[in-house]
């Protein structure tokens, strides 16, 4: 018989197709999401379909770092630390012998940085078409990071919702962009909100040490997030109450130096939407926030789209004071609603058509921000300025930079000292070669020849001093000698408490697809591939060419 396909390629099929089943065997039940990233840390968490070690391997260009999981059982979050501000960096999940597709993500800036792009909308946790359509148009944008408005998880904001509608239709975006939340009333449904907290890793920074409500700096904008169901009294006092929250509030806007504040709840102060204007939010927060100039109001609860003029107090800022605009952003996928009654000489625009979000961009002085239909369209725009004064400029001198042992064999050890001209800065290295340090003396191992870049930058808020120097490493001289390569360590990852376990078998979606599609079996973009199955594939190609 005359055949077509060699018995090794043969062979190497067959062998691949049984790896490929092994790998659909063992995948993540979610896939990794962004949680607390800042300027030099950031938080991957992940679930798994059963119990075993992880790690996220991760780099600058190539993923040759690597933080092992403290964490047991099937939830993870892995805390990678020693990051560079502003940086991209690509990282994978390594578990159960099994690894995910190669992702990316960009660290926060420095502080003071006058650049921000963020996305944002509330009511999207349905699952269904209209919400995967938003996510598509948001994933395109490439914003540095998302704010989440509320009802991210509907209808009751258990634990199979708030993977089904909203872990699996967003897992493109969350596993891309860093993720900041606002619970909404849906979540509040099922123990006060509990279940949703246990599934993310937010930010703490409040005196009860909750995720509830917390601050964080990004570039040069302060962002705050509320928990409006606490304000509006669907919380027990031994999980929020709204008199605390409110001294938190005041206390935190009156120490941040950001030009530029921004909070985000679920209940909007000004709406006249379905659900109207949250009255309590309005009169309990609203003169903290008119107080310390906060810039802007986002909202949601209301499903559609709504911007108010500058408001102060129960009615119109006016000519020559400052108001802040309240803005409904409820269009992320839960259906639409009929807005009764006229538009109020309040209200600048409302729309009830669109499913889109908002993208905002935060440059200098000026805020820019589009409502984005799922379709591209804008349904609006508008601008706020501000005068801030002049960046401090740049000190005058380079950054002294002493090198000892520009030149040597492999493996080459050389010492390198940084000299700032900026009181207090902070010191980074990046040694051309994947490696990366930080402090004004340090020390690297170059394990390969070759000729490496190494760049020092000093950070002080906003300003910054590079300086730059070639090392020059040669072959050993035996040439059957192996350069030895150092152990660089294994950095430290420490992580958060553990969150209470996932059902040992996942629940079907609302909207009928099976629940793999939500973790790595989803796809070429989500399935996770044996390490052996390069080590089977190159074995069987050698045996061909023998």
């Amino acid at each position: 018989m005359h055949r077509k396909t060699p018995l090794h390629l043969a062979t190497l099929a067959a062998s691949l197709t049984l790896l490929a089943s092994t790998a659909s065997a063992g995948t993540l039940y979610r896939d990794p999401y962004l949680q607390k990233v800042g300027p030099d840390t950031a938080t991957v968490a992940f679930r798994l379909a059963a119990n075993c070690q992880a790690e996220v391997r991760y780099g600058e260009g190539a993923a040759d770092q690597s933080a092992v999981s403290q964490d047991s059982g099937k939830a993870h979050a892995v805390v990678l630390t020693g990051l560079k501000p502003g940086t991209e960096y690509t990282y994978e999940v390594s578990a159960c012998g099994l690894r995910t597709p190669l992702n990316r993500f960009r660290t926060a800036p420095v502080p003071g940085t006058r650049s921000v792009h963020f996305i944002t909308v509330g009511d999207f946790g349905t699952g269904g078409s209209n919400q995967r359509k938003v996510v598509s148009a948001m994933v395109k944008r490439n914003a540095e990071l998302f704010v989440a408005l509320g009802d991210n998880a509907y209808a009751d904001g258990t634990e199979a919702e708030i993977q089904n509608n909203l872990f699996v239709p967003m897992e493109a975006l969350l596993a891309q962009v860093p993720f900041f939340a606002a619970l909404g009333n849906h979540e509040y449904v099922t123990n006060q909100g509990q279940p949703y907290l246990d599934n993310l890793y937010l930010p703490s920074n409040n005196p009860e040490g909750t995720e509830r409500y917390y601050s964080f700096d990004w570039g040069h904008v302060h962002f705050v997030a509320l928990d409006s169901n606490c304000a509006v009294g669907l919380a027990s006092a031994d999980r929020c109450t709204r008199d605390a929250q409110k001294t938190w509030l005041e206390r935190d806007l009156a120490g941040s130096t950001q030009p530029w504040k921004i909070v985000f709840f679920h209940h909007p102060p000004w709406s006249s939407g379905e659900h109207g204007s949250q009255l309590s939010m309005r009169r309990h927060f609203g003169p903290i926030m008119e107080k310390y100039g906060v810039d802007l109001v986002l909202t949601g609860h209301d499903h559609n789209y709504e911007r108010s003029k500058p408001m102060k107090g129960d009615g119109i800022a006016a000519d020559g004071e400052q108001g802040i605009p309240y803005l409904v952003v409820g269009g992320g996928g839960a259906t639409l609603r009929q807005l009764p009654g006229s538009k109020p000489d309040w209200s600048v625009i409302r729309d009830n058509q669109t499913y889109g979000f908002l993208d905002v961009t935060v440059v200098d002085g000026t805020l820019t921000a589009e409502l984005m239909g799922h379709d591209g369209t804008t349904a609006d725009r508008f601008t706020l300025q501000k005068d801030l004064p002049p960046q401090e400029p740049l000190p005058e001198g380079e950054l002294a930079l002493v090198v000892e042992g520009e030149r040597g064999v492999a493996p080459h050890r050389a010492l390198f000292r940084a000299t700032p001209t900026l009181t207090g800065a902070a010191v980074t290295w990046d040694f051309g070669d994947g490696g990366a340090a930080e402090g004004e003396a340090v020390e690297h191992v170059f394990a390969l020849p070759g000729q490496y870049t190494v760049t020092a930058t000093a950070t002080q808020g906003a300003v910054k001093q590079t300086a730059t120097a070639l090392v020059q490493v040669a072959e050993a001289e035996s040439p059957g000698e192996e350069p030895q390569t150092p152990d660089p360590g294994t950095p430290d990852t420490g992580s958060p408490s553990p969150r209470p376990g996932l059902p040992d078998s996942p629940e079907d979606p609302d909207d009928g697809l099976s629940a793999s599609s939500g973790g790595c079996a989803a796809g070429p973009t989500a399935t996770l591939l044996p390490a052996s199955l390069a080590l089977l594939a190159a074995g069987l190609l050698y045996r061909r060419r023998k």
